[in-house]
């Protein structure tokens, strides 16, 4: 299974789609899913909706799995062919200079002062986004214009997933957040229906800018379970306090969210469905990283608070060096992932309730 998801992960990172301009990689799952699926939709935001009917009635779970990534769009052109920018989702500042992009497809640099002619004040600050600017190596806006770019044209990291690790099936690259859930959804799918009820995969849309296909997706599916499969930082690296920071580190297995944003004010989960999920674990033998997550939040967010209320969880996969253009994750995580949701669908007929004031 380790092999197919990196095949997978490969695959899927290598194709552009930041948020809010998804559709290279939604037109790419529709087709690659269709056969594995009972049914297969994308709405008007770029949700996808796979669908797997089990033989028997039962409930609804959904498992959603965000399909963009961070990046950046055109915002002008000069006279001389450079190009400005504006920044969509986490793009860190730091990360920009000298690097390798894509623009609309073509080869681009982010540019910086030369360094033989950096003071020493240039040369200890990081410059604002606004002050970069793109080289294609075009002459003329002109010139620009002609190769297709226009004004919100997509700009995406070039650093394409590699395989490395002396002691772990670890890989690199731009956009494991959040390939590599969407990886594991794609791997969930393929393994079957549920034996009742109704699986519902969704690849959402612009989780990195305001978590907003999963709420459409949740208000529409009104699913008995909803569970976001995304990635979450590490605090296993040096510059990190794994007993004060976070306490989620990359091949120790699936981090199970309790808390996430500052005071709990995007996501706290549910005790029963936090009861549940450790129950489910335990029994295959996956172990499970429980966190409060103070760093910022995902699709379960939405899901829990649309409709009428949806119990709700949030399954993620460690990564090291979040929201750079070289992020690092465990592939054992993603296959203890897909083992664990597998675990829920297969026991779908005798998923419990999740009322509010259920003990067990």
């Amino acid at each position: 299974m380790i092999e197919r998801l990196r095949e997978r992960l490969t695959t899927l990172a290598a194709i552009d789609a930041i948020a809010g301009q998804e559709g290279p990689l939604v037109r790419y799952l529709h087709g690659a899913l269709g056969d594995v699926c009972d049914e297969i939709e994308v709405d008007a935001v770029g949700n996808l909706y796979a669908v797997r009917r089990g033989a028997l009635q039962g409930p609804t779970v959904m498992i959603a799995a965000h399909t963009d990534e961070i990046g950046m769009l055109v915002k002008g052109v000069d006279a001389n062919g450079f190009i400005r920018f504006e920044l969509v989702g986490g793009v860190i500042a730091s990360t920009l200079p000298a690097r390798l992009v894509r623009v609309a497809g073509h080869l681009g640099v982010i540019g910086m002062k030369s360094g033989h002619y950096q003071s020493p004040e240039e040369r200890s600050r990081v410059p604002s986004h606004v002050e970069m600017t793109i080289d294609i190596g075009a002459h003329s806006a002109a010139r620009v214009a002609e190769l297709g770019i226009d004004v919100g044209a997509p700009i995406t990291f070039v650093s394409e997933v590699v395989s490395f690790g002396a002691d772990a099936p670890l890989v690199a690259g731009k956009a494991i957040d959040n390939r590599l859930g969407c990886a594991v959804l794609w791997e969930v799918l393929s393994a079957g229906p549920p034996p009742a009820g109704t699986l519902v995969a969704v690849f959402t849309s612009q989780e990195e800018v305001g978590l907003k296909g999963a709420g459409i997706a949740a208000e529409r599916i009104r699913p008995d379970l909803g569970i976001a499969l995304d990635t979450m930082p590490s605090g296993d690296t040096p510059d990190m306090r794994f007993d004060r920071d976070l306490n989620v580190a990359i091949g120790a297995g699936p981090a199970l969210q309790v808390l996430a944003g500052p005071g709990g004010r995007a996501f706290l989960i549910a005790p029963s469905v936090k009861r549940y999920l450790q129950r489910t674990a335990a029994r295959i033998g996956v172990p499970l990283q429980l966190n409060a997550f103070t760093g910022g939040s995902n699709d379960a967010a939405t899901i829990a608070w649309s409709g009428l209320g949806v119990p709700a969880a949030s399954i993620c996969l460690p990564r090291r060096y979040s929201h750079s253009p070289l992020e690092v994750a465990d592939l054992r995580d993603a296959e203890a992932s897909v083992r664990l949701l597998r675990a829920v669908v297969d026991d779908m007929a005798a998923l419990p309730g999740f009322g509010f004031l259920d003990e067990a």
